[in-house]
């Protein structure tokens, strides 16, 4: 499969670090050189409490969150105890370190935003392509659609900003990519991180259609 052909998450995802948890909110577009897929969810939730948005390689990024839930599910047996958000962002970054640096004529290009509440509190973290990690203590962006949504987050962020305020932050920057990035699209999906774990708080299905 050559490399215009590989199917990728185009993507622009978000995370937005609100007074009691954090957003994550993805758009549902897939390319491989035109629209492959208009329904892919990016938002994988890993735990109960941990969950990230996806972007790159499809193939990678469906192997690595899978990956990422058995080897937590696995640590927490081994240890006898739940695995902090921290440790769950370190475990992801050194499995994105590997798979990029593995030869391979499909380059395994992937970006993650990783959130999650523990006992220390609420977090968010950035996976980057080369397995290096950030912590995110207001907002961040990534995929092909970034620099359109961090105009808005850069505008519109307010620390310590409510849930409800952040949810509609989220879909304001995820709409501005969609309007001006073709490789985002087609819908937007939002997750919360609160003290009631991982859940999704909003889905809407942004497809076109056109009257006969």
């Amino acid at each position: 499969m050559s490399e215009e052909k590989q199917a990728k998450t185009g993507t622009t995802t978000v995370a937005i670090v609100c007074k009691d948890g954090v957003i994550l909110a993805a758009d549902r577009r897939v390319t491989a050189g035109y629209v492959a897929n208009k329904k892919y969810h990016k938002i994988v939730q890993i735990t109960d409490k941990i969950a990230v948005t996806v972007a790159g390689t499809v193939s990678d990024v469906q192997l690595l969150s899978r990956l990422l839930k058995a080897e937590l599910k696995l640590k927490d047996i081994q240890t006898g105890r739940i695995s902090s958000t921290k440790e769950a962002a370190n475990l992801l970054a050194g499995m994105v370190y590997n798979n990029f640096r593995k030869f391979s004529s499909i380059p395994g290009i992937t970006g993650f935003l990783l959130a999650g509440i523990d006992e220390a509190g609420h977090h968010a973290y950035e996976i980057g392509i080369d397995g290096s990690v950030m912590d995110i203590e207001e907002y961040t962006s990534d995929g092909s659609g970034c620099v359109f949504a961090l105009g808005v987050l850069e505008t519109v962020y307010k620390k310590g900003m409510s849930m409800d305020e952040g949810l509609k932050v989220a879909i304001k920057s995820i709409n501005a990519a969609i309007q001006r990035d073709t490789a985002s699209g087609n819908g937007i999906d939002v997750l919360a991180v609160t003290v009631d774990g991982a859940k999704f708080i909003y889905d809407k299905d942004a497809t076109v259609r056109l009257e006969a």
